[in-house]
This record gives C-alpha cells, sequence and structure tokens, in this order.
C-alpha cells in the first residue's frame, strides 16, 4: 500500500511543482506578484509536503494500512482544496459568492490540517524492524 501511495503522492507533487512554478514565472513576466501567496502554498503545501510524503512510503512500511490510505485522500483532497481554496478566495475568479469561496477554503484547510495530524500519527506507526 505504501509504495502505491508513495507514486501517487510524487505525482501530484510533480503537478503542484509544475503549477507553481509556471505561476511563478507568469508572475515575474507580467511584472504583478497578485499571486504571491497562493504560489507560496501551492509549492510549500502542494509540492513539498505531499513530495515528503511521498518519499515517506517509499522508505517505510506502516503497521496500519488503512491509517496510510485515509492520509493518503486527507493529503489529496486537503492540499488541492487548500491551495484551489486559497485561489478562489482571493483572486475570485468565478465571481461566487465571497461566503461560498470561504467555506470551500476553510474546508480545504482543515482537511489539510488533517492530513498532516495523520502523518504524525503514521510515524509512529513504522513496523518494528525499520525503526532506528
Amino acid at each position: 500500500m505504501e509504495k502505491i501511495w508513495s507514486l501517487r503522492l510524487i505525482r501530484l507533487a510533480a503537478l503542484f511543482g509544475v503549477i507553481g512554478t509556471a505561476l511563478g514565472s507568469h508572475m515575474s513576466g507580467a511584472g504583478s506578484y497578485a499571486f504571491r501567496p497562493i504560489h507560496a502554498h501551492i509549492l510549500l503545501a502542494g509540492w513539498l509536503s505531499v513530495f515528503a510524503w511521498g518519499v515517506f512510503y517509499r522508505l517505510y512500511s506502516v503497521s496500519n494500512q488503512l491509517l496510510v490510505t485515509i492520509h493518503g485522500w486527507t493529503a489529496v483532497f486537503g492540499s488541492i482544496g487548500l491551495t484551489s481554496g486559497m485561489w478562489f478566495y482571493t483572486m475570485n475568479p468565478f465571481q461566487w459568492n465571497e461566503t461560498v469561496t470561504l467555506v470551500y477554503f476553510i474546508i480545504g484547510g482543515t482537511v489539510s490540517l488533517i492530513s498532516f495530524i495523520l502523518f504524525l500519527i503514521v510515524t509512529f506507526m513504522i513496523d518494528q524492524d525499520e525503526r532506528g
């Protein structure tokens, strides 16, 4: 299960990396830094965190496979929800109601927080023979 989630998370991280650097390139070329907080969160919460989780699952076996799966899905939905929610709330590209964008942003951030908490728990569930 860990190897499956490792590859999924690393691929998602690669997608975040492309989006984040393209956004940074756009800001630089346009001379406008309006996307700066979104760009930073895409690269930190999206690329860096998701990549680190993918590498962790490649290196370690975890005794609770259900927790690996739950963490994996919260990582996917949380990272996408947080970063897209920040974009919707900050830029409002579709002219949605402000309450809708705020709730979307809050839900994405909350799922991301849950994902980080689950990962903390996962780190204590490494199979005994792999602990150092």
